[in-house]
């Protein structure tokens, strides 16, 4: 099976490849770069979720893939605050996008004040955490949780549920 996923993040790529390998599902993984067609810094689930869902579809315009799969991570308001989100799509050519969310935290206000001036998680956090590349490693998620959980860890979550949600669908048909 040729499966694509839309970033050539570590994090996001390991995330697919520990999903698949915990079903024992083999499948030839093509990480490809393409375009999310939402803001550097997506401010929403709605526009977190469309980034997903494009970086899958950009995906499929390879004809040898079969399943593409887009995984973003974003930030939405809150009355409580600003909170971390992260969203995936697994399309299957032919088919409507399979769509699953993950984990949410608050964000701490001296990183959600920079965030709404415009600045993007990864500097910011690279900045905060005097680390480089936190987005390709353990993610805000990986700082704030003191290592607990990662953002590999959160897109493998998202990713069993989008892999459940397609083996179910299969099931049906």
């Amino acid at each position: 099976m040729f499966v694509a996923i839309g970033s050539e993040n570590p994090a996001k790529i390991n995330a697919v490849k520990l999903a698949f390998k915990e079903i024992k599902v083999d499948i030839n993984l093509q990480p490809m770069d393409v375009p999310s067609g939402v803001s550097a810094q997506p401010f929403s689930d709605e526009e977190t979720i469309k980034g997903a869902i494009q970086r899958a579809e950009n995906c499929l315009m390879d004809p040898k893939m079969d399943i593409a799969i887009g995984l973003e991570g974003g930030v939405t308001e809150t009355k409580y605050g600003l909170s971390i989100c992260n969203w995936g799509a697994l399309i299957v050519k032919g088919s409507n996008p399979i769509i699953a969310g993950g984990a949410r935290f608050i964000l701490p206000e001296e990183i959600s004040a920079r965030l709404r001036t415009g600045n993007e998680l990864g500097p910011v956090m690279d900045d905060y955490a005097h680390k480089q590349n936190v987005r390709k490693k353990e993610g805000a998620v990986g700082i704030f949780t003191n290592g607990l959980v990662t953002r590999e860890e959160m897109f493998v979550h998202v990713m069993k549920l989008l892999i459940g949600q397609y083996q179910f669908q299969d099931l049906k048909h």
